[in-house]
Formats: C-alpha cells, structure tokens, sequence
C-alpha cells in the first residue's frame, strides 16, 4: 500500500538533500570521466554503451530518446563506435527496415571494465558505513529511483 506524507517537509533539508544530490551526481560524472580516460571512448559513447549494455539492441531513434540526444547526433556517435568496433548495425530479423544497434564483445569488454571500477570505487567509499547503514542507503536509493522515474 502506498504510504502518503501529511505533514509537510522541511524546505532547508529538501534544499540539502538536493546539494547533496548534486554534488554526488558531479563527483560520479568526474570520477567516470577519469576512468574513461584509459580508453578510447567518450562519456556519451560510454553511455550509449551502457544502455545497449542493460537494454539490449535498440535503433537509434530508441537510443537518442534515452539519451536526450537529437537523432542526427546519436548518428555521429554510432558512427564513431562502429568504426572503433563497439557497435554495429544490424537488420531487424523482423522487420528487415528497421535497423538496430547491436554491442559488440569489445564494447561489452570497456563496459564490464569500467562498471567493475566505478563498483570499487564505491566499495572503498562505502568502507566507513556499516552493513546495515549500506542497506538503508541502497534501500532509500531504490525508493528515491522509482519515485522519480513515476513523476
């Protein structure tokens, strides 16, 4: 059952909730770009990558939208991971006029590669929090998640 809030939250603890947030988003988006720069890939490749990785083969127009990206972009960096052998286009079985976006082991490789050290740069930052301080985290981050991905 869904639990709704009555009282109302204290602005000065949203606004830092939201700092802290933010601050968090952008020391993750610098360590990443750090890590990625051991590869020849860009942070808008890695993240393509990352979708094709966790969602499978999808056409550009499926990747560009989740990407917030404009179509002719996308196309730009499908390009340059094709020629660097990450991706390649294939024809749907189904539907031979829709193209797709297929990952290939090498893209698969960076990402294996480099989600295993943002996971231990994690770890070792987690490593003052208890078992049980690590659980509630996961657990509110779950919760924060999906009632974002509902609004």
């Amino acid at each position: 059952m869904e639990q709704v809030r009555s009282e109302k939250l204290d602005p000065v603890i949203v606004g830092q909730i939201e700092k802290d947030l933010r601050y968090i988003a952008g020391i993750i988006k610098q360590k990443g770009r750090e890590m990625l720069s051991n590869y020849t890939i860009t942070p808008p490749q890695f993240v393509a990558l990352q979708w094709l990785f966790e969602d499978g083969d999808m056409t550009i127009g499926e990747l560009s939208n989740k990407m917030y990206l404009a179509f002719s972009t996308t196309t730009d960096l499908v390009d340059r991971m094709e020629k660097n052998h990450l991706v390649v286009r294939v024809k749907d079985p189904k539907d031979r006029r829709v193209v797709r976006i297929h990952l290939l082991e090498e893209g698969e490789r960076i990402i294996d590669e480099v989600i295993k050290k943002r996971q231990d740069y994690l770890n070792d930052t987690l490593k003052n929090f208890s078992s049980e301080e690590v659980s509630v985290l996961q657990h509110y981050m779950t919760k924060l998640h999906q009632e974002m991905r509902e609004k």
